[in-house]
């Protein structure tokens, strides 16, 4: 006998497990039904509206709200917040960033979904390290440390993916720490931008 799923009952377990955000696996596992059933009440239901797509393979319930950095950490693993995001996060920028950015080991990708950018830039398994798994509004997310986040971001202002922001905040960045995740892309010239980018913040800022 194929089992009935009821939208409200579905949608009050998930919510008591904590999983507003799921795959056709886990949410098969939930409730012991086939893969078909599973995919065909997932199908219909985020024509109803009860669920998001994200990307495929992953849905959220409509109107829960897990943190950006916990659904970007699982629509595309492993990763972990970097880049603009977490300079943003962090204050080493001033500028708002809408898009979440982070850093993977596998090919890029970005997912334009209803809830906004979520972007994956690559780098070698080497470097792929210094990060923390953190509070943020009540759910785990891994994120890069400051220095990291910094060292990921010159790595592809090297390569010229990116432009440098003339408005970094280093005051509260740990140079010989910033130094060490470097020196793991083998780049010489990301030594020589550290130089730049610390010349250039020691300057007097201009008050307008």
């Amino acid at each position: 006998m194929i089992k009935k799923l009821k939208r409200i009952e579905v949608e009050e377990k998930l919510k008591s497990m904590g999983l507003e955000l799921f795959t056709p696996k886990e949410f098969k596992g939930v409730f012991g039904v086939s893969q078909n059933t599973a995919s065909v009440f997932i199908t219909c239901n985020v024509k109803s509206g009860l669920f998001v797509k994200l990307r495929n393979g992953f849905y959220m319930v409509k109107d829960s709200r897990p943190s950006y950095f916990f659904i970007a950490n699982k629509i595309y693993q492993p990763s972990y917040i970097s880049l603009e995001k977490a300079l943003s996060y962090y204050r080493m920028i001033p500028e708002t960033v809408y898009a979440t950015t982070s850093i993977t080991t596998k090919i890029p990708r970005e997912f334009n979904t209803p809830l906004g950018i979520f972007s994956y830039q690559r780098i070698k398994k080497e470097a792929y390290t210094g990060y923390s798994l953190i509070d943020i509004d009540n759910e785990k997310a891994l994120i890069a440390d400051p220095e990291k986040a910094l060292a990921d971001y010159l790595y592809f202002v090297d390569l010229k993916k990116v432009s440098l922001n003339d408005r970094l905040d280093l005051k509260n960045i740990k140079k010989e720490k910033l130094v060490s995740f470097v020196k793991l892309f083998k780049r010489k010239s990301m030594l020589k931008l550290i130089d730049q980018i610390y010349a250039e913040f020691k300057k007097p800022r201009k008050i307008y």
